[in-house]
């Protein structure tokens, strides 16, 4: 069962699979990409934007890896893109002044989306391994 988390609004976390569903579903994956669900017992295939999304998704679920949801159009304060991130507020804070993730404000409120911290966290980690970002 997936659990809410309390810092960003409609975010869920789900647990890595264990070792043999994790290896049942990568061999899955390697044989096909083909990204038909079932819902209500009605077979659909999914359209091109769901499909990647899916097939990520499931990607990181096979590879051993928990996984967090999240809705892309919310915007976050400083304190939940920090955790989002898991960097500190204060680092947080340092990246949007400098501009390195855009940041808009509300009042003196700032407020970031979501997935311009997933593009900084790719690009972080793309860094650090040398190879493109995610």
């Amino acid at each position: 069962m997936p659990q809410e988390t309390t810092a960003l609004t409609k975010t869920t976390q789900h647990e890595a699979l264990s070792g043999a569903d994790a290896t049942s579903l990568a061999v899955a994956l390697a044989e096909s990409t083909d990204a038909t669900v079932f819902v209500n017992g009605t077979a659909l295939r999914l359209p091109a934007a769901a499909t990647d999304a899916v097939l990520d998704l499931l990607t990181r679920l096979s590879a051993g890896e928990s996984v967090v949801l999240s809705t892309a159009e919310r915007w976050l304060n400083t304190s939940q893109a920090a955790q989002l991130a898991g960097v500190s507020n204060t680092y947080m804070r340092n990246l949007t002044d400098a501009g390195t993730i855009p940041v808009e404000y509300r009042g003196s409120h700032r407020r970031i989306k979501p997935a311009d911290v997933a593009a900084w966290v790719a690009a972080r980690d793309a860094a650090r391994t040398g190879g493109p970002p995610a």
